[in-house]
């Protein structure tokens, strides 16, 4: 039995968006300055709550830096961030976003990892291997602000709503279908579903994500009175650095980095005149 002849990615998506735009629809609010509809089924305070007990574990399992004075900058660049944030949304009478979070910063000792990240609430770790591609605090700022939009736009919570929706939606689709789309999972000998899933709901998703935190990153940079034209050079540098190993787009949770470096230097002229410091260095 042929699979595709039975249920192919178009039929999955529309059976999928029959089963849950009325969970959806109930559930929608908005991405602050983006006004992007978001899905929060999931209550914040949960996520809130998990984070910040996996922080703690990370920080008592990970080797954290003894460079006080690099995790000053960080504290530094990140206390210009969050007042900037917090100063922005007070001035133009949107409701703070970070008006619950508990900053925390930590620097993990790891070289062979070129990241950072800031779960829920604002709990931040930027490995040491990531300052190799960012150089200044200028780059430094374009990283942590990329991190801190995914928090502000409660990007976490909108991705576990979303994974719960589609896989309620799943399972009742496959209700309504008969058994078919769990019937070419048995025939074919894998996940056809999780894959269809992954590739045509997840992947493009969570890219829209990404590129949505690098153009609130910038902004939220800008606000703070750093270069954003930095941001341009750090990809350029993640780039020679990953030595052009990506997986292809459309299999990959991220933009390209050709990608990335076009849209945030389309973007860079714009957020500049639009959003200038609110508070000089």
């Amino acid at each position: 039995m042929n699979y595709t002849d039975i249920i192919n990615r178009r039929k999955f998506l529309r059976y999928f968006g029959c089963c849950t735009c009325g969970l959806m629809i109930s559930s929608c609010t908005t991405v602050p300055i983006t006004e992007r509809r978001q899905l929060k089924i999931i209550p914040e305070s949960t996520l809130n709550r998990q984070a910040a007990q996996i922080y703690e574990k990370v920080k008592k399992k990970e080797k954290l830096s003894d460079d006080l004075n690099q995790l000053e900058e960080i504290k530094d660049i990140g206390h210009n961030i969050e007042q900037a944030v917090s100063e922005y949304f007070d001035q133009n009478n949107i409701a703070d976003p970070t008006a619950n979070f508990k900053w925390e910063y930590i620097l993990v000792d790891n070289k062979k990892i070129k990241n950072a990240w800031c779960m829920p609430g604002g709990k931040i770790a930027v490995y040491t291997g990531i300052l190799e591609v960012t150089k200044n605090k200028h780059g430094l700022a374009a990283v942590m602000g990329h991190e801190i939009a995914h928090a502000v736009a409660k990007h976490s919570v909108e991705r576990a709503s979303r994974t719960l929706a589609v896989n309620v939606g799943t399972q009742i689709a496959d209700i309504i279908s008969g058994g078919k789309i769990s019937g070419v999972s048995r025939s074919a000998g894998v996940d056809v579903a999780g894959m269809l899933k992954q590739i045509g709901i997840f992947n493009p998703f969570n890219r829209k994500q990404e590129s949505e935190a690098d153009y609130l990153g910038m902004i939220f940079s800008s606000l703070s009175g750093f270069d954003i034209r930095e941001t341009t050079k750090v990809w350029e540098r993640m780039k020679e650095a990953n030595k052009g190993k990506e997986p292809p787009e459309w299999m990959s949770t991220h933009p390209s980095t050709a990608r990335r470096i076009q849209q945030i230097s389309d973007w860079i002229p714009g957020v500049i005149l639009e959003y200038p410091p609110i508070k000089k260095m």
